[in-house]
């Protein structure tokens, strides 16, 4: 299937990948798995409940029981993200005259964007398989980035971006080994699929502005390793690893006024390491926390080209730094019935600087706080929910934008502030047999 990605747009593709919408730092999807919400995913990569361990750590899957494992999961991601100008300059057809915002040299700057968020329903399946007490295989099938981003049309950051849309599903078949009564091993493949949209205003002189418009679709592979090791019959610590997937984006410029021409980026998604520890202190109480790393600094720029290797548009410059998340949680067992779960967890931002704060990447520091309960139904089956609310620090942008791949000339630097909340909402079912 050919590709269809606006030239000038492809950028802001790459933006979405890392907008808020996903809400951990940058772009990385978290909401896995009510069990992981209930407690801010705090401990993940050592909890071992659930089949969902096959996305925070496979090795968790010889702590499983024998035969058949599954989980199917649900969350409700509820985004709102808020633009207030402060100061965003008009498009200049001729940056060596003063701002006129009417027809001939410039265009109005616009309002606010209205709300750039929205309501979304992430899904999310887990199987393991008991092969022989030692041996476990599993399959996860999620969306590991995902994103929707939309403005109103006056939105002052409109030649920056105006909607985007994102899918990224991972499929991830797991074989995990008891190595002895202590420590598990595991390995796994990651064959992932990216489906991508944008829009985006065009300006032109003395005529209404112009759009251009992104559709395409990429795979990329990876792999994965984790690690369980039993320190105590009441303490274990787990390690995870998920490499980096690169998409070789293939698709043509379409855009208002233009010819279409083929262009081609690449896009490398970053990689993570987590070191996680779960200590059960009695038969009521357990507690569990987390530190995860996240290889952002590998992506500091994006650059659309021609099939002759020339510039088809300015690099999107991101600057990218290296990120961690903190977690703590606990769980309290209540009776043979009922398990109780709060988490909290502070997870650093991915965007070094105003200039480098892009209008779908709005990223900055946020704090999680949550609430879950796994209900037992019968021996085989239960039942979670998890709750969580993120409090993300107010983000500043002046994002430049400029005239030419050669970025020769600033034709506009938007300015302002991003207000953004975020809830989660998740439903999970586990069965085994």
């Amino acid at each position: 299937m050919h590709k269809r990605i606006t030239m000038r747009l492809i950028p802001a593709l790459i933006a979405v990948s890392f907008s808020g919408g996903a809400f951990a730092a940058a772009f990385q999807l978290t909401g896995q798995s009510a069990s992981g919400v209930g407690m801010a995913n705090a401990g993940a990569a050592a909890a071992a409940e659930d089949a969902s361990t096959l996305y925070y750590n496979p090795a968790g899957m010889t702590y499983l029981s024998q035969g058949h494992n599954i989980s199917f999961a649900t969350t409700l991601l509820s985004r709102s993200t808020r633009f207030t100008d402060e100061g965003t300059g008009g498009y200049l057809n001729n940056p060596g005259n003063p701002p006129f915002y009417a027809t001939g040299l410039g265009k109005e700057v616009g309002g606010d964007g209205g709300n750039g968020g929205g309501l979304h329903a992430v899904p999310a399946f887990y199987y393991s398989y008991a092969l022989a007490p030692q041996w476990r295989l599993g399959l996860a099938v999620n969306p590991t980035f995902a994103d929707e981003t939309e403005y109103d049309k006056d939105f002052a950051g409109r030649y920056s971006g105006l909607r985007t849309k994102i899918r990224i599903v991972n499929v991830n078949p797991s074989i995990a080994y008891k190595v002895n009564d202590a420590l598990s091993v595991a390995f796994g493949i990651n064959y992932a699929k990216a489906d991508v949209e944008f829009n985006q205003a065009v300006p032109r002189a003395g005529q209404s502005d112009g759009s251009g418009a992104l559709k395409g679709d990429a795979t990329g592979w990876g792999f994965n390793l984790g690690a369980m090791y039993q320190i105590t019959n009441d303490t274990r610590v787990g390690l995870s690893y998920r490499s980096t997937i690169k998409f070789n984006l293939e698709g043509d410029k379409n855009q208002t006024g233009q010819a279409t021409r083929d262009i081609y980026a690449d896009l490398t998604t970053p990689d993570t390491a987590s070191l996680a520890v779960r200590h059960q202190f009695n038969d009521k109480w357990a507690i569990l926390a987390d530190y995860t790393w996240t290889g952002w600094s590998k992506l500091q720029k994006l650059e659309p080209v021609y099939s002759d290797g020339s510039r088809a548009v300015a690099p999107l410059r991101y600057n990218f730094k290296d990120t961690y998340r903190i977690g703590l949680g606990s769980t309290y067992q209540l009776n043979n019935q009922w398990m109780l779960r709060m988490g909290v967890a502070f997870d650093n931002g991915a965007v070094p600087d105003n200039e480098s704060r892009t209008m779908t990447v709005p990223d900055q520091d946020r704090t999680w706080l949550s609430l879950g309960a796994k209900w037992k139904i019968t021996p085989q089956a239960s039942l979670d929910i998890g709750y969580a609310h993120i409090f993300v620090k107010d983000a500043y942008t002046a994002r430049k934008v400029y005239s030419s791949a050669a970025e020769t000339t600033v034709v506009q630097t938007v300015r302002g502030k991003f207000e953004t909340s975020v809830d989660y909402l998740s439903l999970q079912l586990n069965y085994s047999f």
